[in-house]
């Protein structure tokens, strides 16, 4: 069949793409795997996505940034097109929604309330605005609209922000540090009860409780342990590195010799980034 010239119109913007998802859901001209493809088949995919921007983001890879940007913008095209052929909503639905959404949550930049307020202030507003859109969907739980598929650590923050709402914290890092010398002292117990059940309940809560300090800290789970993830694996990658230039693998390698690697390793960090650090001279 003759092509679409929109398609090969390099400038055609955000309607080259939409007509790029129609064509490959075609069910006579377009892709088999894209036209296979439901809602629950894409999601996990959007979700990798929407990591590997964060991810782009964390290594500061601007370069690949935008392509992680473009395949994150195909995946709500891609719902947007199934959905249109579902007769539920089309992709010019899913703008007007945000759009509206956007200008109702900011009227100090779109209406005619004063813009001259904090940042803690506008969190507050919006937090505000939010309630009152869940109260018009009917909504009346403080944990209703918390999706249950979140990835665990953010739902957990979720969960412990909406309870914070209406008054269920506790008032400080202090409580949620006994909190946690509480919880560890039952996980030993349920471990050394070798209750498999019990040690994983108790393991659930003294994260849930992790998650609280973080909350009580300003430091965001997520990305703190996402920093420790690229530590442990910069670290361990030292180590085996300096084991394969001795001729060694961890393998052949006693724990108390990758130790001392391990502690090389942090040391170097550590002189590196004192070394880095802005003098105060």
């Amino acid at each position: 069949m003759p092509e679409n010239p929109l398609i090969l119109d390099s400038d055609a913007g955000i309607e080259r793409l939409l007509e790029i998802m129609r064509r490959l859901r075609d069910p006579e001209s377009g892709c088999p795997w894209d036209i296979e493809q439901d809602f629950a088949t894409i999601a996990p995919y959007t979700i990798e996505e929407a990591y590997e921007v964060a991810d782009a983001i964390e290594r500061e890879a601007w370069g690949e940034l935008k392509g992680e940007l473009g395949d994150l913008l195909f995946q709500s095209v891609f719902h947007a097109q199934m959905a249109q052929e579902a007769g539920h909503f089309n992709f010019q639905d899913v703008v007007r929604t945000m759009s509206d959404k956007m200008v109702s949550r900011h009227p100090h930049v779109f209406g005619d309330e004063n813009r001259d307020k904090s940042a803690e202030q506008q969190t507050a507003d919006w937090e505000a605005i939010k309630a009152a859109e869940r109260a018009d969907k009917a909504q009346q739980g403080a944990l209703e609209g918390v999706a249950p598929n979140l990835p665990a650590l953010l739902r957990a923050l979720k969960l412990q922000k909406r309870a914070a709402r209406v008054g269920f914290d506790w008032p400080d890092a202090s409580h949620v540090l006994a909190k946690i010398t509480e919880e560890a002292a039952e996980l030993v117990e349920a471990r050394d009860n070798l209750d498999a059940d019990a040690m994983e309940d108790e393991f659930g809560d003294l994260l849930f409780v992790m998650v609280n300090l973080g909350r009580h800290l300003g430091v965001e789970p997520e990305t703190a342990l996402r920093r420790t993830n690229a530590k442990f694996t910069r670290r361990f990658e030292s180590v085996e590195a300096d084991l394969a230039a001795q001729g060694r693998t961890p393998q052949t390698s006693t724990l108390a010799e990758m130790d001392a690697l391990w502690d090389d390793a942090k040391a170097c960090e550590r002189a590196a980034k004192a070394k880095a650090a802005p003098s105060n001279a």
